[in-house]
């Protein structure tokens, strides 16, 4: 599996991405500079690095996503739950519900989920 693990000012910058999507890449420079205080130099290593992780590309100048946010996120969650937990999605449920009560709300939304799930 990739490494979709992101230190903070990769998730910065990757955030900018999917918030302007598709982006020139001297657009995106500007931005940075704008943004993170980047040098030019700068942007351009850490779109390389993550083109390479398979998370954006550019493409004649255009960048532009491979994954959506949320396709990130899930991929990240699937990673973590993998790692910690052995996969496991009811040993990863069970050791969050031992710290953070569900509200009758987040109850109806997870079984509201698995019932759909379980109809797939």
């Amino acid at each position: 599996m990739e490494d979709y693990k992101l230190g903070a000012m990769e998730t910065r910058f990757a955030e900018l991405i999917w918030a302007n999507a598709p982006i020139s890449s001297g657009e995106l420079v500007k931005l940075c500079q704008k943004e993170l205080e980047w040098k030019k130099s700068t942007t351009y290593t850490m779109l390389r690095r993550l083109c390479q992780r398979g998370i954006f590309q550019n493409q004649e100048g255009l960048v532009s996503p491979l994954l959506s946010q949320a396709e990130f996120h899930g991929l990240q969650s699937e990673k973590f739950i993998e790692e910690t937990f052995q996969g496991s999605l009811p040993a990863f449920l069970t050791a969050f519900t031992r710290r953070k009560k569900l509200t009758d709300q987040e109850i109806q939304a997870l079984e509201e989920l698995i019932r759909r799930k379980g109809e797939e």
